[in-house]
């Protein structure tokens, strides 16, 4: 029996080849966005755990400062078992400026400013060209900065750090690690003793390294440290480096898991598109073969030895798929490595880590893809009875749609409750139930597409009805509505996503158009270009610009509300942002909706009184009111406030809000994220503006926008994302074509003896084609109709869930939706052209004589 399945899925390879195409694509997909996660999550890796040492002492969870004291490291060096220890000094915000004023660096990607380490077992740097910095003038860059601002050494730049802006000159280039790479960061090093004054603003330490003696344990060494620091007043945290390393992996596992799985929701919709294709070619062949089934039946194949036998053809096509898609979804970690590159991400040219989950995953969904897939057809196939082998017309008996129809009703009805709970409902995490809803819905919606298909092709095929091709086709259509029904469910799924996602796209945009005219009060808004925090040098500046009348400073920082003291330089688990503002002019940079007390109440008392503003939703979740006490964790330590004013969310405004003197009190950096600015009415606006860019001119870090730039800026960013989407979502389009195709090829195949027929009593070749071409048309104007209105239902339902969130204002891209249409009936005509080129070359009395 095997070896007949072997000699029948050789026979038919050519037919199964659109289906093996179809795993191909969704597991190169599966395959590449693993191939591509494990190769970043390497780089990363070596890029954190260059040098390692043994233990890595920081401020500790109840310290009040940020920063180490210089006696730090002379306790550590005391400790005993240290052989080697050496504080060290790494600040993020430092930026080198280029010639051509820009700055140096991938957008988004770390600045950071070191002091260098002379102690060569502690420093992750070596120089390759040059020399260390050994005055407070001079400093040593990494290649890649060094290579992208084209420098040489000896020249002076422009240093852009937290603090004051400096000249310094360029005496050394060193490598970081092994491969050089720093992902698209930056790294500057000064003197040891210049970090400290510049990125510190005096002596200290970020952090103290030391290494034990050869075969001590990290873990005896960090117990002697903490020994060491427990007769002291200083509050550390001690770590040992593996802890370091794991907390390092844990976060870069965390960092890149959105990553991954969102590539991987779009190799999920190519697999969902790619078993409709499975299931519609395996249907049409075993249709085809049910003679030739029924004769293995007639000579003792039982019906699990039938059933098993296509489930095994079914195996070979997964696992010829699954090893090509795997070879190309290497190739598609290649592109993806290549794309970060061009964004400024450099990831080092190694071999891409091809784990053997990796392999394995890719065979195993591509066999299980196509087993699943074929499985109820398989089933039909055993079920054919042995007596059919002596008959020439036997075709399978079909079952009805009742059952279909009943599910389908109770799943509309069902999800439609779901949905409506959702949307209208109180409860808690409504979106959870939204997303149930439009599942149960889409679900629905596939089952019933079987039942309604005749009548809609009719309704697609009225233009041509009057014309015997477009009767024909029209009748083909509506032949087989499972069939039909598949080959545009496939389409259907890749166009509901394209408008849903366009839906959201345009709503938000329109939202950020409305909520940038509605909230922001400022004229102009000046924010770093790096995203990082910019020296308080720039709002002393813009504040003496001729017609500027207020300058309003916002400063983030790390804060957790759940004991858990954050990094300094992120957030990270458990962790959120507190913002820091003037009270006294926060509501001429921003229009703030407070719901219960003010923020005038907001200070930093020296008697204890320190007073907080949050947001309706965290007061709501954390069960605050007005005049609450919360605990409040920040990076230099905890605080309890008083809650003086609750607001609604709104624009840049989010979480726990205190006062400007309140991160002062905290020693906070005196850093600021976005300077507000309101100028006078009676000012000529670009008179104001150029002078505001004059000044500007030296603090090249920092960009200078109006309300409209703003919202164009934001706009692009969405489009962008919608440009990745669509790409992305190309792929299940391109699947459901060849799903077309493959069905039309295959019922050509079918209707072999049919067409000859046709032809024998005058039907024309270019009849033929036109038949064909119709068809395809009409099944895929079919199953573009149905995405379209599901991904509007879609959209329009998400976005109201979400209104709360900031995508309040609804948009219905219409250019787009009418795009779709046209586009998929030109789909339609390019899918049948190999099918209907075939049928119309088809030799009539060959095709006549086909069983």
């Amino acid at each position: 029996m095997l070896r007949a399945t072997l000699k029948t899925a050789l026979a038919h390879k050519g037919r199964l080849a659109l289906s093996a195409i179809a795993v191909v694509l969704g597991v190169a997909f599966v395959a590449g966005t693993f191939v591509f996660s494990d190769t970043l999550q390497r780089t990363f890796s070596d890029l954190f755990g260059t040098i390692q040492p043994d233990v890595v002492v920081s401020p500790g969870p109840q310290g009040d400062a940020i920063v180490l004291p210089v006696e730090a490291a002379e306790i550590v060096a005391g400790a005993d078992g240290v052989d080697v220890s050496a504080g060290t000094v790494q600040v993020s915000g430092v930026t080198l400026i280029g010639a051509d004023g820009e700055p140096i660096g991938t957008t988004g990607a770390p600045t950071l400013g070191v002091g260098w380490l002379t102690d060569e077992a502690l420093s992750p740097l070596s120089l390759v060209e040059g020399r260390a910095p050994q005055s407070d003038d001079e400093i040593a860059i990494d290649t890649e900065a060094y290579a992208d601002g084209a420098f040489a050494v000896g020249d002076t730049v422009r240093v852009v750090t937290p603090g004051p802006s400096v000249d310094a000159e360029i005496v050394g280039v060193f490598q970081f690690g092994v491969t050089g790479s720093l992902a698209g960061a930056t790294l500057t090093a000064f003197t040891m003793d210049q970090a400290q004054t510049l990125l510190l603003g005096g002596p200290g330490w970020t952090a103290v390294q030391a290494l034990g003696a050869d075969g001590d344990s990290q873990d005896e060494l960090a117990a002697t440290v903490r020994e060491q620091f427990a007769s002291s007043d200083i509050s550390v945290a001690v770590q040992t480096g593996d802890e370091v390393r794991d907390e390092s992996a844990a976060a870069i596992t965390e960092g890149l898991s959105f990553i991954t799985t969102f590539l991987l929701v779009f190799a999920g919709v190519a697999l969902f598109v790619g078993a409709f294709i499975i299931v519609n070619t395996f249907s049409i062949l075993i249709a085809r073969r049910t003679r030739e089934l029924a004769l293995l039946r007639a000579v003792g194949a039982s019906r699990r030895q039938v059933t098993g036998s296509v489930l095994v053809e079914a195996a070979l096509v997964g696992l010829v798929g699954g090893a090509v898609g795997l070879g190309l979804g290497v190739l598609l970690a290649v592109g993806l490595r290549q794309l970060f590159v061009v964004v400024g991400v450099d990831i080092p040219a190694g071999g891409l880590v091809l784990a053997p989950r990796t392999i394995v995953v890719s065979l195993v969904i591509g066999v299980l893809l196509t087993m699943l897939s074929a499985w109820f057809p398989a089933r039909r196939a055993g079920r054919v009875p042995p007596i059919a082998a002596l008959r020439d017309d036997v075709v399978l008996p079909t079952r009805s749609l009742r059952l279909r129809t009943v599910v389908g009703v109770a799943l509309l009805l069902l999800g439609s409750g779901v949905l409506a709970i959702g949307l209208l409902g109180d409860v808690p995490n409504g979106i959870a139930f939204v997303g149930a809803g439009l599942l149960l819905v889409f679900l629905a919606v596939a089952l019933l597409s079987a039942v309604i298909s005749t009548a809609a092709t009719a309704v697609l095929g009225w233009p041509v009805r009057r014309s015997p091709v477009g009767r024909l086709a029209v009748r083909n259509a509506a032949r087989d509505q499972r069939r039909t029904a598949a080959t545009a469910g496939a389409l259907m799924i890749g166009l509901a996503l394209v408008t849903m996602i366009g839906t959201l796209g345009s709503s938000a945009t329109r939202s950020v158009d409305a909520t940038i005219g509605d909230v922001i009060r400022a004229d102009f808004l000046v924010s770093s270009s790096t995203f990082e925090p910019f020296t308080p040098e720039v709002a002393e500046t813009v504040q003496d610009v001729d017609g500027v009348t207020t300058v309003s400073r916002i400063a983030i920082a790390p804060a957790s509300l759940d004991g858990e003291r954050p990094d300094p330089d992120a957030g990270g688990p458990g962790s959120d942002f507190g913002t820091a503002v003037d009270p006294e002019t926060v509501d001429q940079a921003v229009a703030v909706e407070v719901v219960d007390g003010s923020f005038d109440d907001l200070r930093a008392s020296p008697q204890g009184d320190r007073t907080v503003a949050v947001d309706t939703g965290t007061a709501e979740e954390r069960g605050l009111g007005l005049d609450s006490t919360l605990t409040v964790t920040w990076p230099t330590g905890e605080d309890e406030y008083r809650v003086v004013a609750l607001y609604e969310q709104t624009g840049p405004l989010t979480g726990v809000i205190v006062s400007r003197s309140e991160f002062e009190r905290l020693d906070l950096p005196p850093t600021d994220n976005t300077l507000y600015l309101s100028a006078d009415e009676s000012a000529d606006p670009e008179q104001v503006r150029s002078d505001l860019e004059q000044a500007l001119a030296a603090y090249p870090v920092v960009t200078l926008q109006d309300q409209t730039e703003l919202a164009d800026q934001v706009r692009g960013q969405v489009n962008q994302l919608l440009a990745l989407v669509y790409a992305l979502l190309g792929l299940a389009v391109v699947i459901a074509v060849l799903g077309i195709v493959n069905t039309l090829l295959l019922s050509v195949l079918e209707r072999t003896r049919e067409i000859g027929l046709l032809r024998a009593v005058g039907m024309l070749r270019p009849q033929v084609r036109g038949a064909v071409r119709v068809e395809a048309v009409i099944i895929a104007l079919f199953g573009a109709l149905l995405g379209v209105v599901l991904g509007l239902a879609f959209g329009v339902a998400i976005q109201q869930s979400l209104a709360d969130t900031g995508i309040s204002t609804l948009g219905v891209p219409w250019t787009l939706i009418a795009v779709v249409l046209v586009v998929s009936a030109v789909v339609g005509v390019l899918a049948a052209i190999v099918p209907a080129r075939r049928a119309a070359n088809l030799d009539v009395l060959a095709a006549i004589a086909t069983e």
